[in-house]
């Protein structure tokens, strides 16, 4: 063996590295890495390994942190009760309060949960470089804050609908962190260039300590308004005692538009409310209307950044989401309201069932549902009338209802009942053309008079579309499409009378159809008004009263009174009003019928509904929560696609699950966060993080040294990238759905002080303390990361700048994020442009080019 081979040291001899080594590139790069060797491996196959191990590992560091995040929930949701008088004496007003400070949370444990990784890279390069810096966790870190300062921001303002806008609402608060984001850059080179060039000494790590406390204590005052003018508008997303009066069911501050469950929690009276608005859409089971609370309670709710985190981690992986997944048949049905008419025994029906009952009649079906708001809406006046053999000819009504500003045809024809055509009557295949703005078309209908006595017949009219698919578009047919038209004998103008003496109707009904009869005769039009008359329930309570006139046409024998029902949706006893008949006019009188009763039921077993409901809407709200409380939940979710709701997984999510499945089942394994109040998952958690964050920091130090990058080069790019895309979904679902900025850019400058104060703070303070005991100095080179940090402060004011210029200026919508299309991609284009002369010039700084 060569002598140059060797080197000696304290009189012991040591083979050179690259006599170890030999041809085997990048092998000392890694901490834990490589598991086994690679030094038959060619180059390639290497790279392309460590890069796909290093993508695999990103997502498992983002789902090990959606765990985390769950004891991170659970630690501050913690809620204290306190009661309020109320206007019943017995039942004092309870509301619950969050013990931790929105500030607080987001400055501690939620920064901490999504700064976790780049974080504990830091500190575990530093023990693991025997406590010296190295660069891939520092650049780690400024690479990661100029990420979620640039490109993050740039993500949310573009993704804000066009001319809506998201405005940052605790302004204070979001002042205090954007000051420290600034200055915590700053106190880096005053570290690495002013102070002591190239050391990190103990009282700079200490005051670097120092400055997380201060940041948490001066959001938290700006949050509670404890220094300066108070906010025009309440900052805390907790009661406010002061600004909440018991009772109050709309307070602002808790509730969106056409809010059902006032501060996101279930109660009786806002799922009566909802069930009311629900009942609007036909065909929706209970399980249906369920999901549907259960989204509008989970939508009520305010939401932390972390709860997006975790719902875009989970949509990445193919998981359980964090929002109740509404079918494609619920989707259609709340995007297309449809109203539907429910009937009772009235003119149509009766049509309809006599030609379906009628023997020498073909099957017409059930009444047609009508769609007045998206087409012209086709049907006769009346649904039978009444005709002396002997009349010849006579006129039958045809109406248009609904849209009215196009041309529309429909076919009339005739149909044989006991009455034939060529004996009874001339047969009838007519086309009926409207023109735009026509309201009503008559056809003329011939009755052929015979000399021969026969008992009274009938025959039918029928009307439909065209079979031509394109004169079928915008028109449809209305609900009394088929007639009745009987020939009588005797010509006179008839008794009008309702049909029942009564009638029973539930409440939830809708309109109650009251049949009113003309008998024996039919000539001429004739008049008869009609009026409610309030028994045990009362109108404007229980119904719509009023009064109204019946109008009968020449022939026409059965008309409808339609009164609304009012469905309070609260169990009583059966109530009834009255209708009369009064003042009938053109020669009719009125029968013996003219007065009937109508009687409101209350829908069968109303509380086992409403308590079945609340089981089904608190089951889907459970079911939505960040964490799990059992072992059993965790492997549950971790076995199964979209976390079992198999009938809402995507394709992507069944790839992505199966990609991740691994994962998956050993984090499950970690112990859920109703253990010990969520301090048990919170450790372990981290603990698993912090050793995916090891294995990560060999992969990346090794693919870049297989590539030819440098430490800093691949933190700024790969590292940074893959730490951060969790956020970049969280943030811009944030900016979408929440009404406010502040939890999609709010906490981004936060984020980034936090991530110096502790991810450098902290390592820094260890590293500083072991060298003073060695009596030696921690040496930190300015180098490359002064000229980093450098070169982000100096972007970061100028990002900071355009917030809160959009923020006064109309021509950006007088708000941080969206507003006109032209303003905000303008905007976007400029904060990634921020980006890439960051990751440019720093990367050529890197290899000598500054």
């Amino acid at each position: 063996m060569a002598v140059e081979s060797v080197i000696t040291y304290n009189n012991e001899s040591y083979l050179r590295a690259e006599e170890v080594y030999g041809g085997y590139r990048c092998a000392n790069r890694g901490l834990l890495l490589p598991f086994i060797s690679e030094y038959t491996w060619t180059f390639e196959v290497r790279a392309f390994l460590y890069l796909a191990g290093l993508l695999y590992c990103f997502l498992g560091v983002a789902i090990i942190a959606d765990i985390f995040m769950g004891a991170i929930e659970k630690i501050t949701s913690k809620t204290r009760k306190i009661y309020l008088t109320s206007e019943k004496e017995d039942e004092p007003e309870v509301i619950e309060v969050r013990i931790w400070s929105d500030a607080v949370a987001n400055l501690t444990l939620m920064a901490l949960g999504s700064s976790a990784p780049e974080i504990l890279l830091s500190i575990i390069e530093i023990m693991g470089n025997g406590f010296n810096s190295g660069e891939l966790g520092p650049s780690t870190i400024v690479g990661s804050a100029a990420f979620n300062l640039f490109v993050i921001t740039a993500v949310c303002v573009m993704a804000i609908p066009n001319t809506e806008t998201r405005r940052i609402k605790d302004i204070k608060v979001f002042a205090v962190t954007a000051v420290f984001a600034v200055v915590a850059y700053l106190w880096l080179l005053i570290i690495l260039v002013a102070n002591s060039k190239d050391e990190v000494e103990i009282w700079e790590a200490v005051v670097t300590l120092l400055l997380f406390p201060m940041l948490v204590i001066l959001a938290w005052l700006a949050e509670k308004n404890l220094c300066g003018v108070p906010n025009k508008t309440d900052t805390s997303k907790q009661i406010e005692l002061g600004s909440f009066q018991p009772g109050d069911e709309t307070p602002d501050k808790f509730l969106k538009e056409r809010q059902y469950f006032k501060d996101g929690h279930l109660d009786r009276d806002g799922l009566v409310a909802f069930i009311k608005e629900v009942k609007n859409y036909p065909g929706l089971t209970d399980e249906d209307a369920a999901v549907l609370a259960a989204s509008k309670l989970v939508e009520s709710q305010s939401h932390s950044r972390m709860w997006y985190r975790v719902g875009a981690v989970r949509s990445m992986t193919g998981g359980r989401k964090t929002q109740p997944q509404l079918s494609y048949k619920l989707k259609e049905r709340s995007k297309d309201r449809k109203k539907t008419l429910i009937m009772l025994e009235d003119g149509t029906n009766q049509v309809y069932n006599a030609m379906n009952e009628h023997p020498d009649a073909p099957t017409v079906g059930e009444v047609p549902k009508v769609m007045p708001h998206r087409n012209a809406v086709i049907d006769f006046h009346a649904a039978s009338c009444a005709v002396m053999e002997n009349i010849g000819k006579f006129n039958v009504a045809i109406c248009r209802t609904g849209k009215t500003d196009n041309e529309v045809s429909v076919r009339v024809e005739s149909i044989d009942g006991t009455a034939t055509e060529e004996q009874d009557y001339i047969a009838i295949n007519k086309v009926i053309t409207f023109a735009p703005g026509e309201m009503e078309k008559q056809i003329e209908v011939e009755i052929i008079n015979d000399n021969q006595w026969e008992p009274d017949e009938e025959f039918f009219l029928k009307i439909s579309l065209m079979l031509d698919s394109e004169k079928r578009q915008g028109v449809q047919l209305g609900r009394i499409s088929i007639m009745e038209i009987t020939i009588l004998n005797d010509d006179e103008p008839g008794v009008v009378m309702f049909q029942k003496r009564g009638f029973l109707v539930k409440e939830s009904i809708g309109n109650a159809v009251i049949p009113v009869i003309r008998k024996n005769g039919a000539d001429g039009e004739i008049t008869v008004k009609w009026r409610t008359i309030d028994k045990s329930a009362l109108s404007g309570r229980d119904f719509e009263g009023g009064e109204g006139k019946v109008v009968f046409k020449h022939t026409e024998t059965i008309q409808n009174i339609e009164i609304p029902i009012m469905d309070d949706m609260t169990p009583e006893k059966d109530e009834h009003f009255e209708v009369e008949l009064f003042d009938a006019e053109g020669g009719a009188k009125l029968g013996q019928i003219n007065r009937t009763a109508v009687t409101i039921t209350n829908d069968d077993d109303f509380n086992n509904v409403l308590s079945n409901m609340m089981i089904l809407t608190n089951a889907n709200v459970h079911a939505m929560q960040v964490h799990h409380e059992t072992y059993l939940g965790q492997i549950k979710d971790a076995l199964n696609v979209n976390g079992g709701d198999v009938e809402n997984a995507t394709g992507m999510d069944y790839f992505m699950h199966f990609l991740t499945f691994g994962w998956k089942i050993i984090f499950s394994l970690v112990p859920p966060p109703s253990i010990f109040g969520g301090w048990l998952c919170f450790f372990v958690s981290l603990g698993v993080i912090g050793l995916l964050t090891a294995i990560i920091g060999d992969l990346a130090s090794i693919f870049g040294c297989l590539v030819g990058l440098k430490d800093s080069v691949t933190a700024i790019t790969f590292v940074a990238l893959g730490t951060s895309l969790p956020d970049t979904f969280a943030s811009k679902s944030a900016a979408i759905q929440e009404k406010y900025a502040d939890n999609a850019v709010g906490n981004v400058t936060g984020s980034n002080s936090v991530n110096v104060f502790l991810g450098l703070g902290l390592p820094w303070f260890i590293a500083a303390i072991y060298h003073a005991t060695q009596k030696t100095k921690f040496i930190v080179k300015a180098g490359s990361l002064g000229f980093s940090v450098g070169l982000f402060t100096g972007l970061c004011i100028v990002a900071i700048a355009i917030l809160m210029v959009r923020r006064v200026l109309a021509v950006c919508g007088k708000a941080e994020l969206g507003g006109p299309a032209a303003a905000k991609y303008i905007s976007g284009a400029i904060l990634i442009s921020l980006w890439l002369i960051y990751v440019l010039f720093a990367s050529l700084q890197v290899y000598g080019h500054f």
